[in-house]
């Protein structure tokens, strides 16, 4: 018996690796993504700020983040958490723990799993303000972001805290991790102003093409493909035929979810522009995967093709609605996964029985409100001092040559 139980935990372990490696590979998708949909002179800063916030996220959830998040059992009052340092030295995980079955998995593959979700949340910043911030201003909030802001509300439902008292239901952070990364995102933007040349003088909106569409949509496929970590994985097990079978359903629904999205979006987009927009669609496919990731073992496969489709409608039209309001997100990461995490934690409602509605709008309202004015906050001070916007001879320029000293694409923009 002892064997079985071992075995389990050595199998539910490497599912949880390689689940998060799954979602580690996501950093590889919006960095295609990003640099696809951003202009040739702006691309070697994108690659640089998503390699660069994934080892900051690393880092900062390893030195606090964690701790903040899930060692302080809940956290004063489940709001506010203790705030001693954490860093990993041995496995606090026995093997006589693992084969008594107290265990199911290595201590250190959650903290892996978590990890890489952290460095998602920061990541769907980055291509928000794209173009136009300072890559150090950037990295200073990323550190933030991922050391505090996260840890804290992720703290409130994940760790212990008063949302799971409460009831609130968020099975891979539609609200917890998209959400929250767009609206530390729409604060940027707010304080950030839009692209110079994106809106006219008369207030008409501007097109501003990215540079290559066949990276954007790779970056598309592997953040799909990732997906099936980032859901598959919060399933936690793997070892037993129900784990197995939740975990079979889980990559089955967001499956389905992806691709219902992408279709909704192409057939708004056909039937607002007459043509068939490959952004609208790609970001239809990530709305769908957001919409989904709050309650994918739920629902029926129908189901979850419906609420996949409903996040690809819904987030064509955040794009038109925050371009109207001069929102300008290069990417349509705030739409993707804001408008869309919104719907996403709605739609647990749906499948599941437990949830409430009173729940679920106190996770948004809590989740939305806190991310926001604290990311709000941490961009102003930033803004004060060293300054988040490069000068407008370098946002002309491209931010390549005066941030990183080198260009993507030398052969196109004429560097020597």
């Amino acid at each position: 018996m002892e064997d079985v139980v071992e075995i389990a935990y050595a199998l539910d372990t490497f599912y949880f690796l390689i689940s998060g490696a799954l979602v580690m590979w996501m950093a590889a998708g919006f960095t295609m993504l990003e640099s696809g949909l951003v202009r040739a002179k702006n691309t070697v800063e994108i690659l640089t700020k998503n390699v660069g916030l994934y080892s900051i996220a690393v880092i900062m959830y390893m030195v606090i983040g964690w701790n903040l998040m899930y060692e302080s059992d809940g956290g004063i009052l489940g709001l506010l958490p203790t705030f001693s340092l954490f860093l990993p030295g041995t496995e606090p995980y026995t093997a006589e723990m693992a084969r008594a079955g107290e265990v199911s998995h290595s201590y250190y593959s959650d903290f892996f799993f978590q990890v890489v979700f952290v460095a998602t949340a920061m990541s769907i910043v980055s291509g928000a303000v794209a173009e136009r911030m300072k890559l150090w201003a950037f990295f200073l909030f990323a550190v933030v972001l991922t050391g505090f802001i996260y840890p804290i509300q992720g703290l409130w439902s994940w760790g212990g805290g008063f949302l799971d008292q409460i009831g609130f239901s968020d099975y891979a952070g539609s609200g917890i991790v998209h959400m929250a990364g767009a609206a530390a995102a729409l604060a940027g933007v707010l304080l950030l102003g839009p692209r110079k040349g994106k809106y006219g003088p008369g207030g008409e909106i501007r097109a501003i093409p990215g540079t290559n569409m066949p990276l954007a949509a790779l970056g598309t496929f592997i953040l799909w493909l990732g997906w099936f970590g980032f859901n598959g994985g919060s399933e936690l097990s793997v070892a037993s035929a129900d784990a197995a079978n939740a975990v079979a359903k889980v990559f089955m629904n967001t499956n389905l979810a992806a691709a219902a999205g992408v279709v909704a979006a192409l057939l708004l987009a056909r039937a607002l522009f007459g043509k068939a927009d490959l952004t609208m669609a790609l970001n239809g496919a990530i709305a769908g995967l957001v919409s989904i990731t709050a309650a994918p073992s739920s629902p029926s496969p129908l189901l979850a093709a419906v609420v996949g489709a409903v996040g690809g409608l819904l987030v064509v039209l955040s794009i038109v609605a925050l371009d109207r309001l001069k929102l300008d997100d290069p990417v349509g990461a705030i739409s993707a996964h804001g408008t869309a995490g919104v719907w996403g934690v709605l739609a647990v409602l749906l499948s599941n029985e437990e949830a409430t509605i009173g729940g679920q709008l106190a996770g948004i309202a809590a989740i939305f409100a806190f991310v926001f004015l604290a990311s709000l906050l941490v961009w102003a001070v930033l803004k004060w001092t060293l300054g988040i916007r490069v000068d407008e001879e370098e946002e002309v320029n491209g931010l390549d040559v005066g941030e990183c000293g080198m260009e993507a694409y030398p052969d196109l923009t004429g560097a020597k």
